[in-house]
């Protein structure tokens, strides 16, 4: 009977949310009618092109942002507040077993457990500064409408509820304190659409079609009103959310006044909406700056130049020619339990590839729903100040050099594209001044360094090198620089982990090309050969070592014309088992060959890009011991689709 009543509330609420999503919509906001700054911008693309990067996010490099918000109750994860809503989502099991039915335990209720007890802005602060920071962002809104700002348009802010805090305005004052740039994100454009789940239903169980408590109007503001049919974008074409969205977003920038505002998505709203809110932030700072904007706004949009492009979980894969910024998480967005830190060497590769390319890190450090730390995050941010201590000279205040560096790793490049199995072989260059830097993101297990892009040039004025010396070491190094390149003797004991930098003083420093070196692969104890990505040589623009499942691998390798080789050094005659082991999600066809002999492989469907499976493809006669090249080739375009290769293993038959 309770059941029945609730149906009946929901089926009014229902058609009253329906007679608001069929009223005739307001209309479409007029930039030329939303209220922007006076100033030198204007919202429209040809006005933002005289914008210039400020000088200290060039020179800043490496920020740290909180993502953070009520969504870390549950400890179960990234988008909860959605999630929760979705029959057979994670979230949805999880917030049933300890929260209750979403029909009357929503999001709403998970709000009033955040009350972030154990949160210090200050000593957080402190560590973020010493481990490197320049500058420091903080969550403003999540896509589930809840603001860490006090608002004076919205009532579901930190401020009312949970912690009962101004959450942006406490980070600000802690990060103006150590001397930090300040900056938010607002993830609030696509909260409209994203936020639809709240108002659906069970379609199967005991509470099946009993709307869940987002189509409750009491609670609308929180949950938005109900969407049009069509209207299922990452941006809503809705004006009425449109118009709302500029004025929150204005409210924030003109109550903070962040030196920073990152925007989850491309600029919003079919840009009209976007450029003004952009023109507007422009504007404000131009006028407190002498006619020249001081402050960043970055999305994930191509900019050439008007703001800062984002690209999450990825980098780029060359030199850009404008600033950009990479922004990732040492694990899952919001805290998750059941996921697992990244290491900080990853941290450290993966920033002095960023830099060396012309970009910034903007690094999230996950924290628990009380506002602290994990043991082990604290113990990575010692580790990261410690090797900061030594080699940030290579990092803050540099600039790109002629190319960003040298190696068998070569990243391909665009979001979610970061895991990548580097070692002493990959270097990245940056500069500062007359200096050169080249940062080895390993150590060689022989102790000698060959910086291949430094060799020397006979009978020309170029790579005169007249100093080497090891940032963090204070003795002298052996080194020497011939046709094959800078070679550099390293000390016995390593100044630091993860990544050691060269420091180089010359005259006409220039790159030069070299060809690949492919190390001979050997067999191991028991005369088996490993072909693995390492000692490949990677024939192709877009090949690339990745770390899918803790394990190197050839990374999403799609293209047709690419391949790779290895030299074989098989030690006796004989015939051996080939093996490939691969991940793929769709069948995919290829050979390998080794020496005149050919055998056909075909890749099946494996599930996930993490899931790697061994395929048999049959047997090698070798007539004499000695070196054989052994490639691995797709078979055509039109039979090759997207496979992750982690080894080709021959294996002796007696």
């Amino acid at each position: 009977m309770k059941n029945s009543s609730r149906c009946l509330c929901y089926l009014i609420t229902g058609l009253l949310g329906l007679r608001l999503a069929c009223a005739p919509a307001d209309a479409a906001p007029n930039p030329q009618s939303l209220p922007i700054a006076p100033g030198p911008f204007a919202a429209d693309l040809t006005s933002l092109k005289q914008y210039q990067v400020p000088k200290w996010f060039r020179d800043a490099k490496f920020g740290i942002w909180s993502h953070w918000g009520p969504q870390a109750v549950p400890m179960n994860g990234d988008w909860y507040a959605r999630g929760m809503y979705e029959e057979g989502n994670k979230h949805y099991a999880y917030h049933r077993e300890h929260y209750g039915h979403p029909s009357t335990n929503g999001y709403k209720d998970i709000i009033p457990l955040w009350k972030a007890e154990k949160w210090d802005p200050d000593r957080l602060m402190a560590l973020y500064k010493k481990a490197g920071a320049r500058y420091f962002v903080s969550m403003a809104s999540h896509h589930d409408n809840f603001f860490l700002w006090n608002s004076r348009l919205h009532r579901w802010n930190s401020v009312n509820m949970g912690p009962h805090r101004d959450v942006v305005g406490d980070w600000q004052k802690a990060a103006r304190k150590h001397g930090l740039k300040f900056g938010v994100s607002e993830h609030l454009g696509a909260s409209f659409t994203w936020f639809q789940s709240s108002h659906r239903a069970d379609k199967s169980g005991p509470l099946a079609g009993v709307p869940y408590d987002g189509a409750n109007p009491q609670y609308q503001d929180l949950y938005h009103f109900p969407a049009e049919p069509d209207d299922t974008g990452w941006y809503s074409k809705n004006p009425r959310w449109q118009r709302m969205w500029f004025d929150r977003i204005r409210e924030l920038v003109d109550g903070y006044r962040p030196d920073l505002l990152y925007t989850d998505g491309g600029v919003p709203f079919g840009n009209e909406v976007g450029l003004s809110l952009i023109a507007h932030y422009y504007n404000q700072s131009a006028a407190r700056n002498r006619g020249q904007p001081a402050v960043v706004y970055t999305c994930k949009q191509r900019s050439e130049g008007r703001w800062i492009e984002d690209l999450e979980r990825g980098v780029m894969p060359r030199i850009n020619p404008d600033p950009w910024q990479t922004d990732t998480s040492i694990g899952d967005w919001y805290y998750n339990r059941n996921w697992r830190f990244r290491p900080v060497s990853w941290t450290i590769h993966m920033l002095a590839d960023i830099v060396a390319k012309n970009g910034n890190l903007l690094l999230n450090v996950v924290q628990r729903p009380d506002g602290s730390l994990d043991p082990q995050v604290e113990q990575d941010l010692a580790a990261l100040a410690a090797w900061n201590a030594i080699n940030g000279e290579a990092i803050f205040e540099t600039r790109p050099w002629k190319i960003y560096g040298e190696g068998p790793v070569r990243a391909r490049g665009g979001h979610f594209k970061e895991d990548f199995n580097y070692s002493a072989r990959d270097i990245r260059f940056t500069t500062k001044g007359k200096v050169l830097y080249a940062i080895a993101l390993g150590w060689p297990e022989d102790g000698q360094l060959l910086v291949r892009s430094l060799a020397k040039v006979e009978n020309g004025p170029a790579n005169r090198i007249t100093k080497v010396t090891l940032l963090g070491h204070r003795g002298r190094l052996q080194w020497t620089q011939t046709s094959e390149g800078l070679s550099v003797r390293l000390p016995a004991t390593r100044p630091c982990d993860h990544a050691v930098t060269l420091k180089i003083l010359g005259r006409d420093l220039a790159p030069v090309e070299h060809p690949a070196v492919v190390e001979a692969v050997l067999p191991d104890a028991g005369g088996r050969l490993r072909l693995t990505p390492e000692k490949a040589d990677l024939h192709g623009t877009q090949l690339n070592l990745e770390a899918q499942g803790g394990q190197p691998n050839i990374g999403f390798w799609d293209r047709a014309d690419e391949w790779a080789a290895w030299k074989v050094r098989f030690p006796q005659a004989g015939t051996y088992r080939l093996t490939a082991v691969c991940a793929a999600l769709a069948e995919s066809e290829f050979f390998v060959q080794a020496g005149t002999q050919r055998l056909a492989g075909k890749a099946t469907a494996t599930g996930s890009w993490s899931e790697f499976r061994p395929l048999e493809l049959g047997t090698l006669r070798i007539e004499a011991p000695g070196e054989v090249e052994v490639s691995m080739r797709p078979h055509s375009p039109e039979r090759w689709k997207a496979v992750n290769l982690r080894v080709l293993e021959i294996t002796p038959i007696p």
